[in-house]
């Protein structure tokens, strides 16, 4: 088994991810990924320093595809209609990616530059999106946290098989980006009527 033409770290990243959304981030290691590829394990140090390294690279290259997943699904949309779609990706992506979004969650050194930028990111987004509503600085922010926790709370209870009642998950979801909605709309109303009685 010699080293194979063409190997490169994309090329294992995408095989770590298929290995990890079909099996588990456990069951990706260095030996396991190495007969996936049919190469001889030492051949990945030439990409990857260890296991730990190709976990923080796999979070890494899970953040920069959900990056692209979200910029696609909001462009050229605004306001509820950006944040409703914003949403539905993001869930979308972790059902096609458990595993990939597994390894973004356990990455191991959060201080990582690298994969801090990337995480910034992705919460730029969200941020960009929320800026719609005008509401102040630090309440854009609060509202940020608010998104982000539910779309991370919602696809985390899916993945874990936390919701036994037999009901539309999508149903489910919409409804609960709608409240969110809903509350991000009259935070907006109050910071204009605020704004008409300081004028």
């Amino acid at each position: 088994m010699g080293v194979r033409p063409g190997l490169d770290l994309d090329t294992i990243l995408k095989a770590s991810t298929e290995m990890a959304n079909a099996q588990g981030l456990d069951e990706v290691t260095l030996a396991s990924l190495a007969k996936k590829l049919n190469i001889r394990p030492p051949s990945l140090y030439n990409h990857v320093n260890g296991l730990p390294a190709l976990r923080k690279k796999l979070a890494v290259y899970g953040y920069e595809q959900l990056y692209k997943v979200l910029i696609y699904a909001t462009v050229g949309r605004s306001k509820d209609n950006a944040v409703r779609a914003l949403g539905e990706a993001y869930i979308v992506f972790v059902r096609n990616h458990p595993g990939l979004y597994e390894a973004m969650l356990r990455s191991p050194n959060s201080e990582d530059l690298e994969l801090k930028h990337v995480q910034n990111e992705t919460v730029n987004i969200v941020i960009q999106v929320l800026n719609e509503y005008g509401l102040e600085e630090e309440q854009t922010l609060h509202a940020t946290r608010g998104l982000r926790s539910i779309l991370h709370g919602f696809a985390s209870l899916e993945q874990k098989k936390g919701f036994g009642l037999p009901h539309d998950l999508d149903v489910s979801l919409l409804m609960l980006i709608d409240i969110f909605l809903r509350g991000i709309n009259e935070m907006e109303r109050e910071s204009k009527n605020s704004d008409n009685i300081r004028d």
